[in-house]
């Protein structure tokens, strides 16, 4: 079988659909649902969502300059799904789908409850792009839910039940293929290590 030519399009997927969470002073806090979000840089921590201007969250975010990034899980997929077509201007999202909003000490925008990890950006630069514009943002904190913490303190991201977007639809991610660093690790050096220790 050969290939099929397409004209240029979006088909890197999967990504993760993550709810943005954002708030203007004296106005109520709302939530857009962003698929184009990622990580730019480690050091500093820098991250960027693409949103398009007329999105009604666009304006807040670009005003207060801040936003908090909520990952998705299992349990919160149609309360992503809902945010991402039903507009703030007509709607209090946080009320209409049961989310509580967790108020931090790094920003005035608040997290949402909910989600087992919250990242709080600050807008250092907009990129006009086209059709979306791109918010580049420092991290300035995180927090996450204890309730995935183990008995070595360590955070189990892998064990909240986190979804992906591909091409319109919402996918539960799979089983654990490898980690890091597996393909090139030679067998035996993890228990090697193990009786060193």
């Amino acid at each position: 079988m050969g290939k099929k030519t397409w004209k240029p399009g979006n088909m890197l997927y999967p990504v993760p659909a993550v709810m943005v969470s954002c708030k203007r002073k004296e106005e109520s806090a709302n939530i857009i649902t962003v698929a184009w979000a990622g990580t730019i840089c480690s050091d500093p921590a820098m991250v960027s969502i693409s949103v398009r201007p007329e999105r009604y969250s666009y304006d807040i975010i670009k005003d207060s300059g801040e936003f908090v990034i909520n990952l998705v899980t299992d349990k919160l997929v149609k309360s992503c799904d809902w945010c991402g077509v039903k507009s703030g201007r007509d709607h209090d999202k946080f009320k209409e789908m049961k989310l509580h909003k967790y108020k931090s000490e790094f920003m005035n925008a608040p997290a949402i409850k909910e989600s087992p990890v919250n990242i709080y950006c600050k807008v250092v630069k907009t990129e006009k792009l086209g059709s979306h514009d791109m918010f580049l943002a420092e991290v300035v904190g995180v927090t996450v839910d204890e309730a995935y913490m183990d008995e070595k303190d360590r955070f189990r991201l892998d064990k909240c039940g986190l979804i992906a977007y591909s091409h319109g639809e919402y996918f539960a991610l799979g089983k654990k293929l490898g980690k890091f660093g597996y393909s090139v690790k030679k067998p035996g050096s993890v228990k090697k290590q193990a009786k060193r220790k």
